[in-house]
């Protein structure tokens, strides 16, 4: 064999090197199933995309939420320096009661509106009904206007009680009898606006006037987070003349005014304003009577209800915080209602508020707003969702407007 034809037959036997090129058949196969893949993806996506898409562009919202701002959350050191000094709170009456939003006292018996429209009377570990206000009945949230909501109580200067109730109105309960006497009725109109959420009330010591909140003429206290997401200025505060039977307007133009407590001189009151994290005087009488002004501005959270310290301030109670460091999520959607349209077209009201964490703050303000202490009780592990700090022999008694129980802290303890 020559040289030529040895070369011709070792390159037409050479062994053949599989390259990346040689894999058209393969890389077809695994493209083709890739297609089909991304194709079956698309599809079960749009499946499900696209009714939400339609719910989402067809469904209107059932808020209208006004944009509005929130100053930066206040860092929570010095007096709001987080603690647990909540969680050394004992329950009481723990599956007795449901909601126990207010308390008031006469002696040492308690009384509290729950949310099954009723007014107990706690007495030593005794629990019974001294009055219901609605009808039943009573339990699920459609039920609320008819069975009535009691929130603020009070003990008036005759030895008798003063309830708020969300829907029914304005009432005086004998404690002892139980009988109920009307004083304004709920849904009535005032100044063409009709009484939709009656909060808290206070009462003057002579008994002549009782002021109160109205914490919206369009929501009502089963709808509290469309409320507060819709951020709508149409609280009121209003005050009612026991003599001349009249309901005059004291100040409008709130965001959820909520707790609501007379200043010594009772001149003025101090007003909750809950969607802006504020404390507002309105002046109710005397030369500054139909001004306002504020008391305190930029709470660490959301105030519910306010009352008197035995050392002059006041408590007030929140159920939710703004934390700093951390981050505030009323406070993100404050000037981004889309999202909030976008929110309540996707998610009920049960279920929003599972989301909401639970974080109890008690703070106790001096005049001028200045912070004295703070308790609290991240996650709400023994006192959730308070509404209300009560001070009575020289124990907290912490309303809650959701727990099945009331806790009593131990001042002398913390």
């Amino acid at each position: 064999m020559n040289e030529p034809e040895g070369l011709r037959f070792r390159r037409l036997n050479r062994p053949q090197i599989i390259t990346d090129s040689h894999e058209p058949r393969y890389k077809g196969t695994s493209t083709y199933s890739g297609k089909v893949f991304r194709v079956t993806l698309i599809s079960v996506g749009g499946f499900l995309i696209l009714p939400l898409l339609v719910v989402i562009l067809i469904l209107e919202s059932p808020i209208q939420p006004e944009v509005f701002s929130l100053s930066e959350p206040p860092l929570l050191t010095g007096c709001y320096e987080p603690n647990l000094k909540l969680r050394q709170a004992q329950r009481l009456y723990e599956h007795q009661l449901l909601g126990p939003e207010s308390v008031a006292n006469i002696g040492d018996v308690l009384f509290t509106g729950t949310a099954d429209g009723q007014i107990l009377k706690l007495e030593g570990k005794s629990v019974s009904v001294l009055a219901k206000l609605g009808r039943p009945p009573c339990g699920s949230h459609g039920d609320e206007a008819t069975c009535g909501r009691p929130l603020g109580i009070r003990v008036g200067p005759n030895g008798t009680l003063f309830v708020a109730d969300a829907y029914l109105g304005l009432f005086e309960v004998n404690p002892v009898t139980g009988h109920v006497t009307s004083l304004v009725r709920g849904s009535e109109m005032v100044a063409g606006q009709r009484l939709s959420f009656i909060n808290d009330l206070d009462v003057t010591q002579d008994g002549r006037k009782v002021y109160f909140t109205d914490s919206s003429s369009r929501w009502q206290r089963r709808d509290y987070l469309q409320l507060i997401m819709e951020a709508t200025a149409d609280g009121r505060v209003l005050e009612y003349d026991t003599v001349t039977k009249q309901v005059s307007v004291m100040m409008e133009g709130l965001r959820f005014p909520n707790g609501i407590q007379l200043l010594p001189d009772e001149e003025s009151v101090l007003v909750t304003e809950t969607t802006m994290a504020r404390i507002r005087r309105v002046h109710v009488s005397g030369l500054n009577k139909g001004g306002m002004d504020t008391f305190i501005d930029n709470l660490p959270g959301f105030p519910d209800n306010i009352r008197r310290s035995s050392s002059g301030g006041y408590w007030v109670a929140m159920s939710a915080v703004r934390p700093n460091p951390g981050f505030s999520m009323l406070d993100f959607l404050a000037q981004r209602p889309w999202i909030k349209k976008l929110i309540f077209k996707l998610f009920s009201h049960d279920v929003l508020l599972r989301f909401v964490p639970r974080y109890s703050l008690v703070l106790e303000l001096q005049e001028g707003g200045v912070c004295a202490r703070s308790l609290h009780d991240p996650h709400g592990q023994v006192a959730a969702y308070v509404s209300e700090a009560h001070e009575h022999d020289g124990h907290l008694y912490l309303g809650s407007f959701r727990s099945p129980y009331l806790c009593r802290l131990d001042l002398r303890q913390v």
